[in-house]
């Protein structure tokens, strides 16, 4: 069981930005992780959509051995998360807008989210709102083509830049200070968020807090590796194979790697 991988999915290629943190926390495990790109975004999705998925994706990772899992997706938290628990003996660790971090962060009290319009939507955002709201505005929009953009490879074109513009304007007209990154995808696109912000606004998003929880869990569960050597990391695409090896490739760093297309994929 120590030497098992993790493994760790995500709508498409936003996961890698979660990723990066559990390899920088957990610089011995190997890891495979899977990019639903087939069906990116899951922010439009219906809940039973979003849920299917990710049983789907879930049952691939049980298959290969993961003796952990991550769910790199808030959308996917939202909507699967408890189904994914009560389905699976293995730990399961899940996102959630940084809420909780950005109440203690916001110097002024307006803080924005910029979220999928699923995850906005949910019942556990509406919860986050009612448990570490009290106190503060929320401003909250859909980042609605962001996920597209970063699908495509594109992080710094003028549509980006515009669409950010679109989002993010309204939220420092209305004095918000701090911004939440609620989709995994989104700090692909923090220098150009930044550009956009020009320092007025605290980007936080959960992507190390997530890897810590996940070592924590591991650790305090006896299920870490005893390896030295630095772990290796495999990658599975439910979408085009040689693309993703581009774009994964690029966001992942380290070289050109290879993709391997999601068995049963159609693409």
């Amino acid at each position: 069981m120590n030497d098992s991988p993790i493994g760790v999915f995500d709508s498409g290629v936003g996961g890698l930005s979660v990723l990066r943190h559990v390899r920088d926390q957990l610089p011995h495990e190997n890891l495979l992780y899977v990019a639903d790109s087939a069906h990116a975004p899951y922010g439009p999705r219906s809940p039973a959509e979003i849920q299917a998925r990710s049983l789907a994706l879930a049952e691939f990772l049980v298959g290969q051995g993961v003796k952990a899992l991550v769910v790199a997706c808030n959308t996917a938290t939202a909507s699967a998360a408890a189904l994914l628990r009560e389905r699976f003996a293995l730990p399961i660790v899940a996102m959630e807008p940084a809420v909780k971090p950005a109440v203690a962060t916001t110097q002024n009290g307006v803080i924005g989210v910029l979220a999928t319009s699923g995850m906005l939507k949910s019942a556990q955002f509406a919860a986050l709102l009612e448990k570490y709201g009290a106190g503060v505005r929320i401003i909250a929009r859909a980042g609605v083509g962001l996920v597209e953009c970063v699908e495509r490879g594109d992080l710094d074109s003028g549509e980006v830049k515009a669409l950010l513009q679109e989002y993010l304007t309204p939220m420092l007209e209305q004095g918000a200070d701090t911004l939440v990154l609620g989709c995994t995808h989104y700090p692909f696109l923090r220098p150009v968020i930044a550009q956009v912000v020009g320092g007025r606004m605290a980007l936080i998003d959960t992507g190390a807090a997530v890897a810590s929880r996940l070592r924590q869990r591991m650790e305090s569960g006896g299920i870490a590796t005893t390896r030295q050597g630095l772990g290796e990391a495999s990658f599975w695409t439910s979408g085009n194979a040689a693309q993703a090896s581009v774009l994964i490739s690029r966001l992942w760093g380290g070289g050109p790697l290879q993709v391997t297309p999601l068995p049963g994929s159609s693409v």
